[in-house]
């Protein structure tokens, strides 16, 4: 289990990063960046895109860094509040590909259900999980908010993850890295005050 102490205090950087990204929805949208730290120079991260692309990436002077850990299904609740990552099924409900547990002070952050750019026809829900049911092949949560509701199937394999407080010498050659809402500069580099890095080699699922 997940100690609720670790949970309150960590998910800052991703769950405010999400904010942003929501609140810019009707906006032009800032770059989400996932990839592979290549280098660090000084304030500049050099990162290696997951689609092959490189990636400068300047960091604001105070940075927040978050860890990212592995969780699992068996951390989820009811009366959780989560992210969920998920493709719509022929039948109206949602398969998870990722689910990221909120802690309990981010209670309420950038609820609701968008569009997401982890793949095609992809959507990110933050809600709160209503129930939680054994399915033949896994569970399903029934996950509720403001506007609406949404059934997810969760597989035994869908990457489960928490947040814990991260720091700069975390971020070194080989750490894999999501950066939500990373501003575009003129010079075609992008800036971020947040970064969030997979701890013991796992990569950010969302």
């Amino acid at each position: 289990m997940i100690p609720t102490s670790a949970r309150m205090l960590a998910g800052v950087a991703l769950a405010a990063s999400l904010t942003v990204s929501a609140a810019s929805a009707q906006q032009a949208q800032p770059s989400n960046i996932r990839g592979s730290i290549e280098s660090v120079d000084g304030a500049v991260l050099n990162i290696k895109a997951r689609n092959g692309g490189e990636r400068k990436v300047r960091m604001s002077d105070n940075v927040m860094v978050t860890g990212i850990t592995k969780a699992a299904l068996s951390d989820i609740k009811s009366g959780d509040y989560v992210g969920v990552t998920g493709m719509p099924q022929a039948d109206g409900t949602q398969k998870a590909i990722a689910i990221h547990i909120f802690p309990e002070s981010m209670r309420g952050l950038a609820e609701g259900s968008r569009p997401w750019d982890l793949r095609a026809n992809s959507s990110m829900t933050n809600a709160t999980v209503d129930q939680k049911v054994e399915a033949k092949d896994g569970q399903t949560l029934t996950v509720k908010y403001k506007d609406g509701e949404k059934k997810v199937t969760v597989e035994p394999t869908t990457p489960i993850v928490t947040f814990v407080p991260g720091s700069k010498d975390e971020l070194k050659p080989g750490a894999q890295v999501i950066i939500v809402g990373a501003k575009k500069a003129a010079d075609g580099s992008f800036e971020t005050a947040r970064v969030n890095v997979g701890r013991d080699g796992l990569t950010p699922p969302m």
